[in-house]
């Protein structure tokens, strides 16, 4: 098998597995209550200073109005906690409370496993040439997303 059958296979599969697979190792009987899609919102919101709700809608490529109803879920579930902000009544601050750092802790440990899986038995170099590859891959696909 040529080296682009491999890839075309190999990429292929991921693709369309990564999200079943992502699924299985996320939600746990402890987040249970949550989506793979809501662990990715409790990513983008991350664990620094409050973030407003255009910056988070904005990491999701998503408008703020979906990202509204999934934050109200996230609030009930005790995963995110949502203020106003002092400076402008207006801007709304979300963060992650305790609930949602240790979600978010969970979702960084597979992402962390997942990376040194790519790396195991890669030397400096074939490691940069990975990362070459796959920002030519992200390219390829910001042109997808760029209108023409």
């Amino acid at each position: 098998m040529s080296n682009y059958d491999v890839l075309h296979d190999i990429l292929v599969k991921l693709f369309q597995e990564v999200l079943d697979i992502e699924s299985k190792a996320l939600i746990t009987p402890e987040f249970k209550d949550i989506s793979v899609n809501d662990m990715h919102i409790i990513e983008a919101i991350g664990e620094k200073e409050p973030k407003n709700m255009s910056s988070v809608a904005k990491i999701m490529s998503v408008t703020v109005g979906t990202l509204t109803i999934a934050i109200n879920s996230l609030v009930k579930k005790g995963y995110v906690h949502r203020e106003r902000s002092e400076e402008d009544r207006r801007v709304v601050l979300i963060s992650l409370t305790e609930k949602g750092r240790k979600a978010n802790a969970h979702h960084m440990k597979f992402h962390d496993g997942m990376i040194q899986a790519v790396l195991k038995d890669l030397d400096e170099e074939q490691q940069k040439i990975l990362v070459k590859s796959l920002l030519n891959l992200r390219t390829f696909f910001d042109s997808y997303r760029k209108p023409k």
